[in-house]
C-alpha cells in the first residue's frame, strides 16, 4: 500500500492478497538459504576438513543459533522504529556474502563464521515475513497466515536439502550444490527492494480498532511477559525452544548418524528432505486449524509426535524406518510451528506483538544452538544415538509441560 491514509488500507487477505504472495515467495528463499546447509555442511567438516569431534562439526550450528537469536530478539525494535520492509532488505544484505564464503572456506572458521551471516540474516528476513504476514491479515487469520509463511519457507528448506544431496553426490561437496544459495541470495534481495511494500500503515489500522493498553510497556516487560509472567507466553516460549532443540540437534547429528550407518549422501539428501518439506506443507492444514481449534492441543500432540520419531529414529538403522520418522516428525513439528507463533500472537497486545514475536524467536531459535551444541556433546561421550534419544525425552516432557500451564488460546473471531 503506497497510501498513508488508513481509509485506503484494508486487513485480510483478500484484500492483501499480492503483497501478501510475494512474500511468501520471498521467504521461500529465505528458507532455501538454510536448505543449503542441511545436508551437504556437516558432511564438509567431516569428510573435507576431517574433523572428528562431533561437537566441532556442529559449530556452525551453534554460531547460527546464537546468532540468529540475537536478531529476532532486536528484529521488533528495529521494525518498529525503522519500519518492516527495511529490517528485511537489511536481513538479505546480510546473507548476500554467506554461500561465496562456503564455497571458498580454506578452514572450518570461514564456514562458522559465515553461519553468523545467515543467522543475522534469518533473524531479521524471516521475523520480517511472519509480522508482515500477520499485519496484512488481521487478527481472523494469524494461524493461516504463519502457515502459508511456514510452508513456504521449509518446504524450500526441504527441496533444497535433496537438491544439495543430489548434487553433492554428482559434483562433490563444494562447489556446485552451495550455487544454489548464490541464485536465492540474489533473487531475494532483488524481490525485497523492488517490490515489498511496508506494512506498518495496516497495523495502525489494527491499532485503531482494538482497546488502548492502560500503560505503554517497555522492551523489558515486554521481555519478562514472553519469557515468564505471562503463562501462555512462557509456555510457548519453552516450546519452541526445545522444537528448534531438536531441530537444531537433527540437523548436526542426523546426517552423521545416517552416514556411520553407511547410508549415501544422496540418500542422506532425501531423509534431509522429506522432514523439513512434509513440515512445510502440512503448515497449510494445520495453522487454520489452530485457527478453528485453539492452539494448545496441536502444540502437546505436535511435541509428542515429534519424540516419538526421534526415538523411532535413534532405535533403528534402516533405510525405511527412517523415512517413516522423518514423516512424524514433520508431521509433529507443523503441528507444533504455526500454533506456537500464533498463540504468541493471540497473547500479545498489537502495540508490542511485534517485540513479543521477537522474544519468542530469541528463544526459540536460541534452541538451534543449545541443541547442536549438547548433542554434540552428549554424542561425543555416549554415541549420535544416545544423542537423539536425550533428545526425545526432552520434546515429550516439554509438550507435557505445556498440557499443563497454558491456557487454550482462540482468535477474537471465535470469541
Amino acid at each position: 500500500m503506497t497510501s498513508t491514509g488508513l481509509s485506503t488500507v484494508a486487513l485480510g487477505l483478500k484484500a492483501n492478497w499480492r503483497q501478501f504472495a510475494l512474500l511468501v515467495l520471498i521467504n521461500a528463499f529465505v528458507g532455501g538459504m538454510v536448505g543449503i546447509e542441511r545436508t551437504v555442511v556437516p558432511l564438509i567438516g567431516s569428510e573435507e576438513f576431517g574433523i572428528t569431534s562431533t561437537t566441532l562439526v556442529v559449530s556452525f550450528i551453534v554460531s547460527f543459533g546464537v546468532v540468529k537469536a540475537l536478531a529476532n530478539l532486536v528484529s521488533g525494535q528495529l521494525a518498529d522504529k525503522w519500519g518492516r520492509k527495511r529490517v528485511l532488505v537489511l536481513g538479505w544484505l546480510a546473507a548476500l556474502p554467506v554461500p561465496f564464503m562456503i564455497v571458498w572456506a580454506p578452514s572450518w572458521a570461514w564456514v562458522v563464521a559465515a553461519n553468523g551471516l545467515l543467522g543475522i540474516s534469518q533473524g531479521l528476513a524471516w521475523s520480517m515475513t511472519v509480522i508482515m504476514k500477520i499485519d496484512l491479515v488481521g487478527p481472523k487469520a494469524r494461524g493461516l497466515a504463519v502457515g502459508l509463511n511456514e510452508f513456504a519457507g521449509y518446504v524450500a528448506v526441504g527441496v533444497t536439502a535433496f537438491l544439495t544431496g543430489y548434487l553433492a553426490a554428482r559434483y562433490g561437496l563444494r562447489p556446485v550444490p552451495i550455487y544454489l544459495g548464490v541464485a536465492y541470495a540474489i533473487i531475494g534481495t532483488t524481490l525485497s527492494v523492488l517490490l515489498v511494500r511496508d506494512t506498518r500503515e495496516h497495523l495502525r489500522l489494527e491499532l485503531a480498532s482494538h482497546p488502548r493498553e492502560a500503560s505503554k510497556l517497555g522492551f523489558r516487560d515486554v521481555f519478562a511477559l514472553t519469557s515468564w509472567r505471562d503463562r501462555n507466553l512462557f509456555a510457548a516460549s519453552q516450546a519452541g525452544l526445545v522444537n528448534n532443540l531438536n531441530d537444531g540437534m537433527s540437523w548436526g547429528i542426523f546426517p552423521l548418524f545416517f552416514a556411520a550407518h553407511g547410508l549415501a549422501v544422496e540418500r542422506i539428501g532425501m531423509l534431509k528432505a522429506i522432514y523439513p518439506a512434509t513440515w512445510g506443507v502440512l503448515q497449510i492444514v494445520t495453522g487454520p486449524l489452530s485457527d478453528r481449534w485453539g492452539r494448545k492441543g496441536l502444540i502437546v500432540a505436535g511435541m509428542w509426535v515429534q519424540a516419538a520419531a526421534l526415538f523411532l529414529t535413534a532405535a533403528t538403522a534402516n533405510f525405511g524406518w527412517w523415512f517413516l520418522a522423518s514423516l512424524l516428525l514433520g508431521l509433529g513439528t507443523a503441528m507444533v510451528y504455526p500454533s506456537l507463533i500464533a498463540a504468541v500472537s493471540d497473547a500479545s497486545h498489537p502495540s508490542w506483538r511485534a517485540r513479543a514475536l521477537s522474544v519468542y524467536r530469541f528463544w526459540r531459535d536460541l534452541g538451534y544452538a543449545i541443541g547442536a551444541l549438547c548433542a554434540g556433546i552428549i554424542a561425543d561421550l555416549f554415541g549420535l544415538a544416545w544423542a537423539i534419544a536425550t533428545v526425545a525425552a526432552l520434546t515429550f516432557a516439554s509438550g507435557a509441560l505445556v498440557a499443563l500451564i497454558m491456557h487454550n488460546t482462540v482468535t477474537p473471531a471465535q470469541n
